[in-house]
């Protein structure tokens, strides 16, 4: 079993910045792949960015260029820090571990992300 629990979520103007933690826990967690999703209403939830065991980094459409995945010196918390913000961005983002390639079998609770214009 792998825990995580997602933070830093909040209210951000248009063109603004946060940095969403994803604490990680829990039995040979650093042999998972770490993906950061998010899910606005109505729509499809969707993977913005993706990290490694090996430290391999890999950007969907969505998360490429204003966003960047980072992991913390002690490599049980994995970073998405999101820049130059829209409201189109406005979602919530989970962080979620794969042990097997394409299946997130353990899920965060989620932080809510707002954009205001």
């Amino acid at each position: 079993q792998v825990q995580l629990v997602e933070s830093g979520g909040g209210l951000v103007r248009t063109g603004g910045s946060l940095r969403l933690s994803c604490a990680v826990s829990g039995r040979a967690f650093s042999n998972y792949r770490i993906g950061w999703f998010r899910q606005a209403p109505g729509k499809e939830r969707e993977l913005v960015a993706s990290l490694g065991a090996d430290d391999n980094i890999v950007y969907t459409d969505s998360g490429k260029g204003r966003f960047t995945i980072s992991r913390g010196n002690a490599r049980n918390t994995v970073y998405l820090q999101l820049n130059n913000l829209t409201p189109e961005d406005a979602a919530f983002y989970y962080c979620a571990a794969s042990y097997w390639p394409g299946r997130y079998d353990f899920w965060g609770q989620g932080t809510q992300v707002t954009v205001s214009s």
